[in-house]
């Protein structure tokens, strides 16, 4: 009975760093870059669009499909830069712990 408890006690433990964990996240912005940097876009650690910056020069007629390219390559890059930061502070977080290779937390 003692065991359980202690487990309980850890299990709650573990959720509020966890909680805390994804605040902390939600407060991170990450801006990702496309086309040398013409285009900027800025996300937040929960993966909304802050801010977008566009190059003036790409503001031609003949270019807006480049530009459409370039900002969705621009998202995806800050995309990946969160991602990145979240798994790398969820393994500082369950560092120790055994937990199976691939598996996602927070649950």
């Amino acid at each position: 009975m003692k065991d359980l408890l202690g487990m309980m006690s850890k299990a709650k433990e573990m959720q509020a760093k966890f909680q805390a964990l994804q605040e902390e996240i939600a407060n991170i912005d990450a801006t990702g870059q496309a086309g040398g940097g013409l285009v900027q876009v800025t996300l937040s650690g929960k993966f909304e669009m802050r801010a977008l910056k566009v190059d003036p020069s790409l503001f031609k007629e003949d270019d807006v499909e480049i530009l459409e390219d370039l900002i969705l390559a621009a998202h995806n890059d800050a995309k990946a830069k969160v991602e990145a930061v979240m798994q790398e502070k969820t393994k500082e977080l369950t560092a120790g712990l055994p937990i199976p290779p691939g598996m996602k937390l927070p649950f």
